[in-house]
């Protein structure tokens, strides 16, 4: 059957309409018991009704703590997680419907810089191989001459020396190692990139090259992020909007500087109040919101508000009630009726 790759090829995006959409996204991790028979006693409820779009050429910066969900929306949105619910659309086309060319199609445009940079680089292949194999897999038409010229420009826009082409991942830092990660991500020249904690394993020093490199990338080629992180002051930096994550859900949305400055949920306040003020006197003198207990478990949400439990807020209703997102003037969206 012969399709179309429009959607996927164009790099003409409509401005005002968003390049991805997630609209209630469920996944959910059935728990089984047995070794033999095997039967499903409960799920885990990783991803529970979010749901939020990224416009083109903008970082929206996604935080919460360990275990919120945020890694698996981002495996999500890479199809390499399948959605228990819900739908995740690029430029307005369902991915999960998509055919087998659409998919071949939709890979190139949607990369992923991973956590770990030793353990996402593939220790017997050369740094030059690394950076190639998505183009020899992609693009037929790209001879020998033309990949080697297209390895030369990517090491040199991510500031490594062409040289270190012939190395192997072991051979090379932290820093240059993730550099060799981003520069792989960009081999296929994509428009969105899922940046799963790129920066939270290598020292502060490197963090903020890499940061000014993925900021740099931004500009110089339009691309647009999803950076996962947990780092507060490194999303404030990077990010245009920021979702802040709780137990699966997105509890507050917003412009990146409105929450930092005004945060609305509890939960929220909470987490910006936990980041310490490089002044002793200033830390000392400013209020700091607590959260008291444990995260619950995603097998067993609580009813209700999942944060109820653990906010200082919370009124009997929050036990039963789900909250509904909530749009403030200011463009914030929160799932509170409290805030």
């Amino acid at each position: 059957m012969k399709t179309s790759n429009v959607a996927f090829d164009s790099r003409v995006v409509d401005d005002q309409a968003p390049l991805l959409t997630v609209d209630n996204l469920q996944v959910h991790f059935p728990v089984r018991e047995g070794i033999i028979i095997q039967k499903t006693v409960g799920h885990i409820k990783a991803v529970d009704g979010v749901s939020f779009d990224v416009r083109p050429g903008e970082t929206l910066g996604l935080v919460g703590e360990s275990g919120c969900g945020k890694t698996t929306i981002g495996r999500c949105l890479l199809k390499l997680e399948t959605p228990t619910g819900g739908q995740v659309q690029f430029k307005g086309s369902d991915i999960s419907k998509l055919n087998a060319d659409e998919m071949f199609s939709y890979r190139r445009q949607v990369q992923a810089v991973f956590q770990d940079p030793f353990s996402s680089l593939n220790p017997r292949m050369s740094v030059g191989d690394i950076v190639t194999e998505p183009i020899v897999i992609h693009d037929k038409k790209a001879d020998f001459v033309e990949r080697a010229h297209r390895l030369k420009d990517l090491l040199n826009t991510c500031g490594l020396p062409t040289n270190l082409a012939d190395r192997y991942p072991h051979e090379m830092s932290g820093g240059q190692r993730q550099r060799v990660g981003i520069a792989r991500a960009l081999a296929l020249r994509p428009e969105f990139i899922v940046c799963d904690e790129a920066v939270s394993a290598l020292d502060v020093s490197i963090q903020a090259q890499i940061i000014r490199l993925l900021e740099d990338l931004r500009a110089e080629f339009g691309l647009t992020y999803l950076f996962i992180g947990h780092d507060l002051s490194v999303v404030r930096h990077l990010c245009h909007r920021v979702a802040v994550m709780y137990l699966g859900k997105i509890v507050e949305i917003g412009e990146c500087d409105t929450i930092f400055q005004n945060p609305k949920h509890p939960y929220t306040q909470a987490l910006l109040t936990a980041v310490p003020i490089p002044d002793p006197e200033k830390e000392r003198a400013r209020a700091h919101t607590y959260i008291s207990g444990e995260v619950p478990s995603p097998m067993n949400p609580p009813s209700g508000c999942v944060f109820h439990p653990r906010c200082q807020l919370a009124e009997d209703s929050c036990k039963t009630q789900i909250p509904a997102q909530r749009d403030f003037p200011d463009g914030q969206k929160v799932a509170c009726p409290l805030s």
